[in-house]
């Protein structure tokens, strides 16, 4: 992560902060930072991480942001390819998602405050500020990002979408579709590649951008297109969607039935002798 100065407060290399949203002042918070396989991930509330995006977007000067949001499967990835791991920890922030995440910052002695998987967290920005911000969806095959267009104008009424392009981009045509997004002067760029190429994409692509923040979305796309469905909230609240997923897209069950198992291992063993947490007093 590059040097850079934010709200009164220095972010650096190997000192992730979060300013506390300026609207509402500081309440106190502190950022921990935990290093889950290799990937430095700010622990903060649901609440806390909108107003940061809402800050970012807000006080853009020209300086693009990259948020990225793992989970099990993105950290097993990211363990066994370390240019990837390398992407992930130049973001501006990495959030957490999923049980597995969570189990994981156990193992540290750390209860997350909250899940935020990007599925719920881009429609809560959305609902939190109606009409306010104007969304780039980039990802998928041809139709797609047109099908999850419509139906977020349905789920969510005042979302603005400035523009989509599908996900299918070679490397000689990357810079024909950054200028096709800076034309459309979004807010917010929703890239939904899946892991690692939409990290991979964001990292390459962040300093030919004008976007303030530009946010890795995995499989939000589907959701929004009628593809894939959500699981029941009770489901969710106790964190295992991924559950669900797997018994009705059984394609994905590799990931989990295998992919879990190996992260917790794998978590377990990295856990043995690290050192304390760093905890950020925010400001």
């Amino acid at each position: 992560m590059t040097s850079a100065s934010f709200a009164g407060t220095v972010l650096s290399p190997g000192a992730r902060f979060l300013p506390a949203p300026a609207r509402h002042g500081s309440d106190g918070l502190r950022a921990r930072v935990l290093n889950v396989l290799g990937v430095q991930i700010i622990d903060t509330t649901k609440a806390h991480a909108i107003e940061l995006m809402r800050t970012w977007i807000d006080s853009f000067r020209g300086r693009p942001r990259s948020i990225f949001i793992v989970n099990a499967h993105t950290l097993n990835l990211a363990w066994e390819d370390p240019e990837y791991r390398r992407i992930l920890n130049s973001s501006d922030v990495t959030f957490s998602d999923g049980t597995g995440v969570r189990l994981a910052a156990r193992l540290e002695g750390v209860s997350l405050r909250d899940n935020l998987v990007g599925t719920d967290l881009i429609p809560s920005l959305m609902e939190r500020y109606p009409g306010r911000y104007r969304y780039f969806l980039l990802g998928g095959p041809k139709g797609k990002a047109e099908r999850a267009a419509e139906g977020v104008e349905r789920l969510i009424p005042g979302a603005r979408i400035a523009g989509v392009h599908h996900g299918f981009i070679s490397e000689n045509e990357r810079g024909a579709a950054i200028e096709r997004i800076n034309a459309a002067q979004p807010d917010v760029l929703l890239v939904g590649m899946g892991n690692p190429h939409q990290e991979t994409w964001i990292h390459h692509a962040l300093p030919r951008l004008r976007v303030p923040i530009s946010v890795g979305v995995g499989g939000l796309f589907d959701y929004w297109a009628g593809e894939l469905e959500r699981a029941p909230l009770w489901v969710r609240r106790l964190g295992v969607e991924w559950c669900y997923i797997m018994l009705h897209h059984r394609h994905k069950w590799r990931r989990y039935l295998l992919g879990n198992p190996k992260f917790l291992w794998r978590a377990l063993q990295t856990a043995r002798g690290r050192r304390p947490l760093d905890l950020t007093t925010l400001r």
